[in-house]
């Protein structure tokens, strides 16, 4: 579509609906690309539709608004179909020197405003969101002076003499002060960890130390976060540089770990380090001190933009979708007195920032660091990012041949010894639950615990398969699925309390960890109440919580569930691409027994038309009204139609029966296909969101078994982390976060989620329900 036919477009638009405009929103990514972009895109666009107003998008970036013609397109649903699994922008994005200048911003302001645009959602990073603000700012002066100059028709400038502005961060760098995550981190990393574990591998064969250098600018995130996650054993941040004399307390580490039994070393270097004098630290200069200190055989691996490319993880394509979604409502439903936000993540929830104050916030930490200010650096990133820095140094450090350390001195000793605190796994499999175990064991030896394991979870414990845990046996946990220990669903029964209690009893374990899921919390919450019938009962049990199913209390996420859901994820974007050769509908199950969470997110991520959830039920006319679409839309030249279902979403309304419902309806029109994902979901390595998450879990559940230890107490609680927030929770209080007898937590956060699902899926549920009438 050409100039002319566009505005004559925007002109026929604008006389309809009784004289009535219909609303107009750009859509544009500009400056680097991240993975994620095109979740926001997409959402934004089928929002916009779903609203009834009518999206463009804008092409290049910014400018693409500046040279306007072909670059703004409307665009429509099928414009964003098959969209969401692919990296980079695929509306393309750009750096514009002339936008940065006013008569580029004037330039910009006709082209959309002759369009009838004065709706912008922005993605990008910083220097985006800047010009967007200055282009709403400048908007009406630049409108009034198009009119003097005889560019623009007063009736068309009035109607549009301001512009409503949302922003979405898409900088795979994390910097974004005020945001927990911006589009893109998570992808990133999941690159860095690919590269980490693959170079742990070969470093081991060899004895060999590898340098990995890592993108961020003046944010340290991503070789932080890479650096916990994969078990390195040094990491250099722009927000914490190396103390004066770091040569020497680097190499010091290195060969502990060396004289430890570590056979690899791995560095981390964010792209943004400096010391303390304010001196870029490269990889290089790493490499070349320790070849010459230590004589050892040190390789450099820069990643590179290969951190910016590939599928986006499954988180970034469902929070993307919520930001562009939330974007599209921000501006879609301003008034004259919006301001310009930046729709960004805070606590697993969605929240408005005001731009230019998030801006301003995100500018000042390189004057932090360009001043020395590395306290302020820090604390601008947030206070988990400060205790991620000091629980890092607490996992890396060497541990003494004794594996004594500082820290056991300030606990009371059980008849001089050190406390035994016993470690245990308990319900189904999640990947995770070696990572929790390794940081339980590191930083339980920093507290003074001796460490004990125990095989095969509470069964394991009665059969007495318990023994003590070193650094150097856990070493190798870090990225590594399954469960080392062995995990049993099997928890003891009343006429097995003697026998257990007699065993913490021999064993003089002072303290018990449990890491894992719902039986593991029964098991503790049962033995609370019979503390008084079994003393050995009476010492602290903390739980953590590790479930794919993600519904255990007092925890927003548990370990193992944003793994299980990029592994559904995954296989089901091949699930939809063995159907495009075909016309079929594929049913697919995930697990998660009575709750929906890996079936509503993996419905979001992989951009399903329908989901069934036990929480939301089935009924017949659902299924009825499901199957009648389904024809229209096939009929329409529709070639795949994916439902996700629960595998506890009715005990009526199975997989196969719906299978069979569909296909019956279908009439050859298409083929129907079940898929039963399985336990593949519990399988393969821990991303880094659960790695980092075992870390954060499992340091707050030592720091709470220490502070019992040393106060005397013997109380049974649970950590968790909710809104953001690490909390821990007394066990005689679980009943009131979960229903015990369904396993359901009250009140779930991810629920409300559905209106996205339906609003922004391949085929708007909302849509359909006008189309037909049971």
């Amino acid at each position: 579509m050409d100039d002319t036919q566009q505005e004559s477009r925007a002109v026929e638009d604008q006389n309809t609906g009784n004289g009535a405009e219909r609303t107009k929103l750009a859509v544009l990514t500009s400056g680097g690309d991240a993975q994620g972009m095109n979740a926001v895109v997409r959402a934004v666009v089928r929002t916009a539709i779903h609203e009834g107003a009518v999206p463009y998008g804008v092409h290049e970036g910014w400018r693409g608004a500046v040279e306007g013609g072909n670059l703004i397109r409307e665009m429509g649903w099928s414009d964003v179909s098959g969209i969401l699994n692919l990296g980079g922008t695929t509306i393309g994005t750009a750096r514009c020197s002339e936008f940065r200048e006013r008569a580029g911003r004037r330039r910009a302001v006709k082209n959309l405003v002759r369009l009838g645009i004065d709706r912008i959602v922005a993605i990008g990073g910083d220097g985006t969101l800047t010009g967007a603000d200055a282009l709403r700012s400048e908007w009406p002066s630049l409108v009034d002076e198009l009119v003097q100059a005889g560019e623009l028709e007063p009736d068309l400038a009035a109607r549009h003499h301001t512009a409503h502005l949302a922003g979405v961060v898409g900088s795979i760098d994390n910097d974004l002060v005020g945001s927990d995550m911006t589009v893109g981190a998570d992808s990133a990393l999941h690159r860095i960890l690919e590269a980490i574990d693959a170079l742990a591998s070969t470093a081991a064969a060899h004895q060999r130390t590898f340098i990995v250098e890592v993108m961020g600018r003046n944010c340290g995130y991503l070789a932080l976060m890479g650096a916990i996650s994969g078990g390195c054993d040094y990491t250099f941040i722009p927000e914490m540089p190396p103390p004066v004399g770091w040569e020497d307390e680097l190499c010091d580490k290195l060969r502990a770990g060396r004289a430890a039994g570590r056979r690899d070393s791995i560095i981390v270097v964010a792209e943004g380090a400096k010391d303390r004098a304010g001196a870029p630290i490269h990889a290089a200069d790493v490499r070349d001190l320790l070849t010459e200190r230590l004589g050892e055989d040190v390789r450099v691996t820069s990643l590179g933009h290969v951190q910016r490319g590939g599928t986006p993880s499954a988180y970034d394509r469902w929070m993307p979708t919520l930001l562009g979604y939330s974007a599209a409502l921000d501006v879609l439903r301003a008034d004259e007195h919006h301001q310009s936000h930046i729709i960004a993540t805070r606590h697993n929830r969605v929240t408005a920032i005001p731009m230019m104050e998030a801006v301003a916030n995100t500018r000042a930490v390189k004057n932090h660091l360009e001043q020395g200010e590395y306290d302020e650096a820090v604390a601008s990133r947030g206070a988990s990012y400060k205790s991620m820095i000091s629980t890092f140094e607490k996992l890396s450090s060497p541990v003494h041949p004794d594996h004594s350390s500082p820290a056991e001195h300030s606990l009371p000793s059980s008849a001089g010894r050190r406390p035994r605190v016993a470690l245990l796994h308990a319900g189904g499999l999640a990947p995770g639950m070696n990572t929790a175990a390794r940081a339980a064991v590191r930083l339980g030896e920093d507290r003074g615990f001796t460490m004990l394991g125990v095989d095969g979870g509470f069964p394991g414990l009665l059969d007495e398969r318990i023994h003590e845990l070193t650094w150097a046996q856990v070493d190798l946990w870090t990225g590594t699925g399954g469960a080392e220990l062995g995990t049993r669903r099997t928890i003891p029964t009343i006429d097995q309390y003697y026998a257990l209690g007699r065993v913490l009893e021999q064993h003089q374990i002072d303290a018990v960890l449990m890491i894992g899921g719902f039986s593991g919390y029964q098991a503790v919450w049962e033995m609370l109440h019979e503390r008084n019938r079994y003393p050995a009962f009476k010492i602290p049990f903390v739980c953590v919580p590790a479930s794919i199913d993600n519904n255990l209390p007092g925890s927003e996420l548990s370990i193992g569930a944003d793994t299980a859901l990029n592994n559904v994820t995954e296989t089901l974007d091949r699930i939809k691409q063995s159907a495009s050769a075909s016309r079929r509908c594929f049913v697919a199950e995930t697990m998660g027994r009575r709750c929906g969470y890996l079936a509503l997110m993996s419905g979001i991520s992989s951009g399903a038309e329908q989901v069934y959830l036990n929480e939301t039920g089935i009924t017949l006319d659902q299924l009825t009204h499901d199957a009648k679409a389904m024809v229209a839309t096939f009929t329409r030249g529709r070639r795949l139609y994916l439902v996700v279902r629960n595998e506890a979403a009715s005990p009526y309304y199975t997989t196969d029966l719906i299978t069979r419902v569909f296909a019956a309806e279908g009439d050859g029109i298409f083929d129907v296909r079940p898929a039963v994902l399985g336990h593949m979901q519990q399988g393969g390595n821990p991303s880094p969101f659960d790695r980092t998450l075992a870390v954060q879990l499992t340091s707050a559940a030592i720091d709470e078994l220490s502070a019992q230890i040393t106060a005397g107490k013997q109380t049974s609680s649970y950590v968790g982390m909710r809104e953001g927030e690490l909390q821990v929770h007394p066990v005689s209080h679980m009943d009131e976060q979960i229903d015990m007898e369904t396993r359901l937590s009250y009140d779930p956060w991810w629920l409300g989620l559905t209106e996205v699902l339906y609003a922004v899926g391949d085929r708007s549920y909302q849509e359909e329900l006008t189309e037909f009438t049971l």
